[in-house]
């Protein structure tokens, strides 16, 4: 069973972020550091235009290889 675009960026969040949106890790981070913060804003921008530049079967292809490698460990 393969998993919608807006299914494969929630399951990546969860895996990446765990219980905090994207934005609010960014937060997190710049109240450590203005300049990490900076770069932690870069990087979800990148995760963003990655998710939507990517097709629905590459992003189910990632999600499936990221859990089955997560429930390995």
């Amino acid at each position: 069973m393969s998993i919608s675009k807006i299914e494969a960026k929630q399951l990546l969040e969860r895996l990446i972020f765990e219980s905090d949106r994207p934005h609010d890790w960014v937060q997190d981070v710049w109240g450590l550091s203005p300049t990490l913060g900076e770069n932690a804003a870069k990087l979800v921008d990148v995760f963003d235009m990655l998710i939507e530049c990517c097709s629905d079967e590459k992003l189910d292809n990632l999600v499936k290889s990221l859990y089955q490698e997560h429930m390995d460990l």
